[in-house]
């Protein structure tokens, strides 16, 4: 049976999934790498780390299975972190900056007057999130280092650049559409690069990766690289939009909400651009290999499973994010207890870099187990504030690791009043990674086999008192505005 090798190099590790022709999930691998925060605000990875938790991830994937039945790779990442590496040594000469690093909140303030104009070129905001900034930071701060990506030794690119680039041997410097969007460098009418926001970020164009197609003959492996396998690389996408291929949101209208490290929901507005007056990004989701672009609304939340985690590594309260569920409701509310996830600013529909994050409503008889419950509603109520600045939503689907939490997705359904579908596989992301990449080599031919692999687990319908659930989220809301202009 033909097989797709899924790569999913997420912010705080990388899986692989192997994935039949049926899309069936046959094997699995996963290894975490290091996340380093050497200043208040900022976020780092190690490039190498990542390289070697890929590797290590697909070893795991791949032990006993036959090689032979694999037919391509997809990969999908975190998108808007940056890396740069020597384009000889493929050496990393500092750490990559990540996603959700902060530093560079007050460059965008001094761009402020040119706000408007990104936005009308990008589909984005002046934020920190997004990769131009990091990238003039490191232009400001690092100039010998900055010396050498102008004179073209080293290369800049998002991660699936940069592991496309340790799969060839550096014989390939590509990314796609959906990475490109993320960068404050796109031009998302024209679909290409844009002259006039690299000059604007003092990014050389020569330096970024080559524009290919979300699905095709995009790349090969060098099997001394990359462990022994001589493959196409045939699907690439962002994170977010390669889990709203895997939920098979191929029409106009369709919305997933994908609870990671942070919570991304996407709405596929099919070949039109869709602009948002009310903090919604623009963004593109894939483009054919015939050229066709295909664009998506996105509302961006920074921390909703990262809470979770700071819940077990930070205050050591919960010794896995898999019993949240089960302490959370052993109490039958938060008691008043709001938590606001601000750890690394708020992103949409707020859209604060110095937001920090807040606790409030604590008394003497608060536990961790309303601590943990309103970590788990802070999810839900972050996702209302997207969705209710979306185009009407008729359902949602969900997917990511905390959807597997039925607490989690009832407290959804109550807060939206929608049903909540979730599927039989969570892993999406690495699902639209095989999905993208099975196309490119044939595997299959159209969207309508693909549908055909989707299948429902569950689905989560509203209940309980409506105005209870109003008030808990009129009571959100004012917490997240004393957790505004913090920093």
């Amino acid at each position: 049976m033909t097989s797709i090798l899924a790569i999913d190099a997420g912010t705080t590790g990388v899986t692989a999934l192997v994935v039949s022709e049926t899309g069936e999930i046959v094997a699995r691998g996963y290894q975490e790498f290091a996340q380093h925060f050497p200043k208040p605000g900022w976020v780092e990875h190690v490039p190498e780390e990542i390289w070697q938790a890929t590797l290590e991830a697909c070893r795991a994937a791949l032990r006993g299975l036959d090689r032979a039945e694999l037919a391509a790779i997809g990969l999908t990442n975190q998108r808007e972190t940056v890396v740069l590496w020597d384009r000889e040594t493929l050496g990393s000469p500092r750490r990559a900056i990540v996603w959700q690093d902060r530093r560079t909140a007050s460059m965008c303030g001094d761009l402020a007057a040119h706000e408007d104009r990104v936005r009308e070129l990008t589909g984005l905001r002046l934020d920190p999130y997004f990769s131009a900034t990091k990238l003039a930071w490191i232009r400001e701060h690092e100039p010998h280092t900055w010396a050498l990506v102008e004179s073209g030794r080293y290369a800049v690119g998002t991660v699936d650049s940069y592991l496309i680039a340790r799969m060839t041997r550096g014989l390939e410097h590509v990314t796609d559409v959906s990475n490109a969007s993320r960068t404050l460098l796109f031009d998302l009418t024209r679909g290409d690069w844009s002259d006039e926001l690299c000059a604007l970020f003092g990014v050389p164009r020569d330096a970024l990766p080559e524009l290919v197609p979300n699905w095709g003959e995009l790349a090969v492996t060098d099997a001394r690289s990359f462990l022994d396998l001589e493959l196409p690389v045939a699907g690439i996408a962002g994170d977010q939009q390669a889990a709203l291929f895997g939920q098979t949101c191929f029409s106009p209208g369709e919305v997933k909400c994908t609870y990671g490290t942070g919570s991304f929901i996407l709405t596929n507005t099919g070949t039109t651009l869709e602009r948002s007056a009310s903090g919604l990004l623009s963004t593109a989701a894939w483009r054919s290999p015939s050229g066709e672009l295909t664009y998506a609304l996105e509302g961006s939340i920074f921390v909703t499973g990262a809470a979770v985690q700071w819940l077990r590594d930070g205050l050591q309260i919960v010794g896995s994010a898999a019993e949240t569920a089960a302490i959370a409701a052993t109490v039958p509310s938060s008691e008043g207890v709001v938590f606001v996830p601000a750890l690394t600013g708020l992103g949409a529909p707020h859209w604060d870099p110095t937001a920090r994050g807040l606790i409030v409503g604590l008394t003497r008889g608060t536990t961790r187990a309303h601590l943990v419950r309103a970590t788990l509603e802070a999810i839900a109520f972050e996702v209302r504030d997207v969705v209710a600045t979306m185009p009407p939503v008729a359902s949602l689907k969900v997917d990511g690791g905390a959807a597997a939490n039925d607490l989690l997705c009832q407290l959804q359904a109550d807060q939206l009043a929608l049903s909540v579908s979730r599927p039989r596989y969570v892993e999406t992301t690495g699902l639209g990674a095989a999905f993208l990449a099975g196309l490119g080599v044939g595997v299959w031919s159209s969207y309508d086999e693909l549908r055909e692999t989707w299948a429902l687990d569950r689905t989560f319908s509203p209940a309980g008192d409506r105005a209870t659930a109003d008030a808990d989220y009129r009571r959100w809301l004012a917490a997240v505005e004393r957790a505004k202009a913090w920093a």
